[in-house]
């Protein structure tokens, strides 16, 4: 991912956190607020309580490649957290999509096409 489309600093996660809405499922977290930009932005973040570096990679992998997959069909001008949950590690990617599909229905974040 490039660095225009991804969260890295401390206070931009702070900010998302305490203004933005959420989303909670048993596999993931999701925390959304507009960004006045055109483009969204995404920040992943995984607990060391989930596992050793390679089990905390491939959870990060898994929520990244949600979140790139979604862009066509989601509003664009939102800067998006997704946090990693224990059962992300062992959940299928089905499972994941569902939840993450979900969540993003309940915070509107997806287009409506009528």
């Amino acid at each position: 991912m490039r660095r225009e489309t991804t969260l890295k600093e401390n206070y931009e996660f702070r900010r998302v956190y305490s203004k933005g809405k959420s989303g909670v499922s048993p596999f993931l977290v999701i925390y959304a607020k507009p960004n006045h930009r055109k483009k969204n932005r995404l920040g992943v973040t995984v607990s060391t309580k989930l596992g050793k570096a390679v089990v905390r990679n491939r959870a990060r992998r898994r929520l990244r490649e949600l979140f790139r997959l979604s862009q066509g069909t989601m509003k664009q001008g939102y800067d998006v957290i997704l946090v990693a949950r224990s059962r992300t590690v062992t959940a299928s990617y089905q499972e994941l999509e569902r939840a993450y599909r979900k969540l993003c229905d309940k915070l509107e974040l997806t287009e409506r096409t009528e």
